[in-house]
């Protein structure tokens, strides 16, 4: 009778017709722990099969690239032998279930992506997806993965600089938490990850191998049902110190030229790191089970493979240097162990107590995985399906101050100091630009250069028009990251989907990716590195709720010297307040003053209605430099871009950020809703301390941006509103909430 039960194939997350793909692969049936390695390798998580497709059309390269997607991060030239190496991921599904566990071992997960090329890590972001504040669960889930993201990494000593959090319904049942890091490393000094070199010893290295985390990538593949909480074995547990240890003894090793190829054991752990390696070098790889160092009696092949225990890397090694390296992670207080060897085979075969217990051609396992182009809607059938109303009867705004007020108190723009004063954002003493302002910024270690991050998304926008909103994460993180004075070099992506056999759905993932490639483009922004994570829908709420579509964003610049840097705090009465980017520049299919999809519109009239704003990308590049060289020459004392709640919020939090308030006019051509809250794309604020100045470097300046004077930095209000009572609003949602 056959081992190899339909309903075990449907366990494993296989299709019947992969299934028969396993059976060509193999010209047998596989024994249970074949069918593991499959089923892993081919999941949603580890092979992007709804996606491959269509991500291979994103724009990757530019002459400041050194690696862009397929290794374990992205790298970039950051000048003088330098790269700066990142990557931003999921770990979505499991901080559901258990959040402080998920949210640290998201940290801890990213890490490894980027220290494992060799990089010192030296910046944590991250991007949150909430829903309702009121949901019953709500609550603890914020409480769990906020603590988890500071726990783990405070502990591991690397700064968590910047991020962003989002409410909404739609994450009630799915919530997303997305892990950023960034790192630093010498160019001469990156490592990859393609095992090379017949009969060169493999090594392991790190934590022991438990039971927790098996079958965590195949439950990353799949939506919730109504038994989230049956999942929690799943989610694996995570040591910030033991990381902190692995960070040390990694880069100790990586100084001495005994490493031919190194991987982090991340999602489906031994399996995908010892397939990637050996794929990658078009090798084949042969591994003993019993000296896989295990903390857990009585483990089995099956289980090792599997099994996400964090805290883990793989190794080749230039024969002979084996008692080099030991003595480096002995000393860290780690596991070393040599569980296998390089061949020239082309399978990985397992042995287990004297057997060969697995043997997988690796072609197949990691070059035939599944590739679907799944069918999608068309625009105009997106359109229809999603069935945005159109904003009719537009509502003026008799109080600005009044809807200014209310709006500044919802979760929605509330401060996020509650969640930020949580991590260490200090820690290493690099850190010039703390969270809260636009772009985080870190001084690259014993140098004048900085580097500015920032994670971003819109998911309304993307719901409404997958298109605009693809192009407007993009364009956000182009503008925080110009906003500080830093040249935007490249992004990461981590782009979070509910279920592609939807053609509702496909057709948001593929109208934000061609939204995100057009971004891209123009701004001369490659794509670097990212994520997938779909089936972030559940079940578990009724009705089969599904996210937003949302493909969050992870910016990285370069300032030449942070001597240069802005903030966005006003910093004196007198100095006077410009727009830049709202006209002459306005196209003429650009509707100006948009409130459609508007935070206004939805918080203060409870309407997500119309379309979302458009994004003008030359408008984009041409303000995004002109603010750059504003900054440059010493002539913005403050900026800050234009982004939700329009221009009356941005000005609120320059004013809250710097203690001054203004004195500001409105537009004769726009109604006061549409001047004070539209959002349209492509603005900035910025003051001014010499206006002659500014006056001359505009006049030569080559950027038609639209440059239009707003007002003057003074007094203790805002809008008729004390800037006390702007502050307290601002405070009050966190506060009340989480009792303090």
């Amino acid at each position: 009778m056959s081992q190899i039960t339909p309903q075990i194939v449907e366990q494993h997350g296989l299709s019947p017709e992969e299934y028969q793909r396993v059976l060509n692969a193999l010209g047998r049936e596989p024994n249970l722990i074949e069918l593991g390695i499959f089923s892993v390798m081919w999941s949603e998580h580890c092979s992007y099969k709804s996606s491959r497709i269509h991500l291979k059309k994103l724009p990757t390269q530019a002459p400041w690239v050194i690696c862009g997607p397929g290794e374990n991060a992205g790298v970039i030239d950051i000048g003088d032998g330098q790269a700066a190496i990142f990557k931003m991921e999921s770990h979505n599904h499991p901080s559901y279930i258990e959040p402080y566990q998920g949210a640290a071992t998201g940290v801890g997960g990213i890490l490894r992506d980027v220290f494992t090329m060799g990089a010192r890590p030296v910046a944590n972001l991250n991007a949150l997806r909430f829903g309702r504040p009121d949901h019953p669960k709500m609550k603890h889930l914020v409480q769990g993965v906020v603590a988890g993201i500071g726990g783990y990494g405070n502990c591991v000593g690397v700064p968590t600089v910047g991020g962003e959090t989002n409410f909404h319904p739609a994450y009630d049942g799915n919530i997303l938490v997305n892990a950023m890091t960034v790192g630093v490393a010498d160019q001469d000094k990156i490592f990859y990850s393609a095992a090379t070199g017949l009969g060169n010893p493999i090594v392991y290295v790190g934590s022991k191998t438990g039971r927790d985390g098996i079958h965590g990538a195949t439950m990353a593949s799949a939506d919730f049902e109504e038994d989230a909480d049956a999942k929690r074995p799943t989610v694996q547990v995570g040591d910030p110190f033991t990381e902190k240890l692995l960070i040390e003894a990694c880069l100790e090793l990586m100084a001495t030229d005994a490493i031919v190829a190194i991987q982090d054991m991340g999602a489906a752990g031994l399996t995908s790191s010892s397939v990637e390696m050996a794929s990658k070098g078009g090798a084949g790889i042969r591994l003993d089970m019993n000296k896989v160092p295990c903390r857990e009696e009585g483990m089995t092949p099956y289980e090792m493979m599997l099994s996400e225990s964090q805290e883990r890397m793989l190794m080749v090694l230039k024969p002979g240097r084996e008692a080099e390296a030991e003595a480096i992670f002995r000393k860290w207080e780690l596991d070393f162990a040599v569980i296998g060897e390089v061949t020239d085979t082309g399978h990985m075969v397992l042995e287990f107590n004297g057997e060969v217990v697995c043997d997988i051609p690796l072609a197949p396992l990691a070059d035939d995985a599944p590739l679907y182009d799944r069918p999608y809607l068309t625009r105009e059938e997106y359109k229809t399906w999603a069935a945005i109303k159109p904003l009719d009867d537009v509502p003026d705004c008799p109080d600005v101050g009044a809807d200014l007020l209310k709006m500044m108190a919802t979760p929605a723009l509330a401060s996020r100091r509650w969640i930020y004063e949580q991590y260490d954002s200090q820690v290493g003493a690099d850190t010039l630009q703390r969270p809260g302002g636009d772009a985080a910024v870190v001084r690259v270690h014993g140098t004048r250069k900085a580097l500015a991050m920032s994670t971003d998304c819109t998911p309304r926008y993307c719901y409404a028009d997958p298109y605009e909103g693809g192009k407007q994460a993009v364009a956000e993180t182009y503008r925080n990251i110009s906003a500080v004075g830093a040249k935007p070099l490249a992004i990461t992506n981590c782009l979070n989907f509910a279920n592609p056999q939807r053609p509702e759905i496909m057709a948001q993932i593929v109208g934000c990716l061609e939204g995100m490639s057009a971004a891209c483009q123009v701004l001369d922004y490659p794509i670097v590195s990212g994520n997938v994570s779909l089936y972030n829908e559940s079940k578990a709420t009724g009705g089969g709720s599904a996210i937003l579509p949302t493909p969050a964003i992870g910016g990285v610049g370069l300032m030449n010297d942070y001597g240069r840097m802005a903030t966005v705090g006003f910093k004196a009465a007198g100095e006077t307040i410009y727009l830049i980017g709202q006209e002459p520049w306005a196209s003429p299919h650009q509707e100006r003053g948009h409130l459609g999809q508007s935070l206004w519109l939805r918080e203060i009239h409870g309407r997500e209605d119309g379309a979302a704003p458009h994004v003008d990308l030359v408008l984009e590049k041409n303000a995004g430099a002109l603010i750059r060289e504003s900054i440059a020459r010493g002539l913005a004392t403050a900026v800050h871009d234009v982004s939700d709640g329009g221009i009356a919020v941005a000005l609120a939090e320059m004013a809250l950020t710097g203690g001054f308030g203004a004195d500001v006019e409105a537009h004769p051509d726009y109604t006061a809703a549409q001047w004070w809250f539209g959002e349209d794309q492509g603005r900035y604020l910025i003051t001014v301390a010499d206006v002659e100045a500014f006056q001359a470097y505009l006049a030569e300046a080559e950027q038609d941006c639209g440059v239009r004077r707003l007002g003057t930095v003074g007094g203790d209000s805002l809008f008729g509103v004390s800037l006390a009572d702007l502050r307290e609003a601002h405070v009050s949602f966190f506060r009340d909430w989480m009792e303090i």
